[in-house]
């Protein structure tokens, strides 16, 4: 395995949200292109949220969060690929790769995009692949009567992590994209 390229591209220290780690060129163009090919063998479903489907796909992998329940469900176990992807967290975040039991790969179709939210609680990290076309990662939070603003771009085969504050008191969101992307999300669970 190659060695952890140094971290990239950060706002000024001032508007980086705390705890956000970003890494340029993680994956080469043929691992990129050998996941992309593995999604064909997934089930891709719309998202649903409480009755409406989102603008993007999502296939999750075991575990998924069950909105009309409020919480966790086992899935289908996360596909020998997405272990391998799995396994390159470990070279950049805190937590042991095989801590990740969640996976969730999202497709954006072009003009698709995500709206402001926090993970969900029981989530503790949140690392996540972004392929294919670059992107926005905005991060907002309230301050007052205002929001404070931050972005943060993804490029094709990169790697964000979300830890302390910037996983706990920064909303995350993507604006519609403008051609095909997929991300690959993995999160480890908080303490009981």
């Amino acid at each position: 395995m190659k060695p952890p390229p140094r971290q990239l591209h950060l706002l000024p220290d001032h508007q980086i949200p705390e705890g956000l780690r970003y890494y340029d060129d993680v994956l080469t163009e043929a691992e990129e292109g050998a996941i992309i090919a593995g999604f064909s063998a997934l089930q891709f479903q719309p998202f649903e949220f409480h009755g409406f489907q989102g603008n993007r796909r999502i296939v999750s992998c075991g575990y998924r969060y069950d909105y009309g329940q409020h919480g966790l469900r086992e899935s289908s176990p996360i596909p020998p690929f997405l272990l391998t992807l799995r396994e390159k967290i470990g070279l950049f975040s805190g937590p042991a790769a095989a801590s990740f039991q969640q996976a969730l790969v999202t497709e954006y179709a072009p003009g698709a995009g995500i709206g402001w939210h926090r993970d969900k609680l029981m989530f503790q990290c949140v690392a996540a692949f972004s392929l294919l076309a670059p992107c926005v990662l905005r991060f907002r939070r309230k301050q007052g009567d205002s929001w404070i603003r931050a972005k943060q771009s993804l490029k094709p085969r990169s790697l964000y992590l979300l830890a302390e504050p910037a996983r706990w008191e920064w909303q995350h969101s993507i604006p519609a994209v403008t051609a095909l992307r997929y991300s690959v999300t993995f999160r480890d669970f908080v303490a009981e």
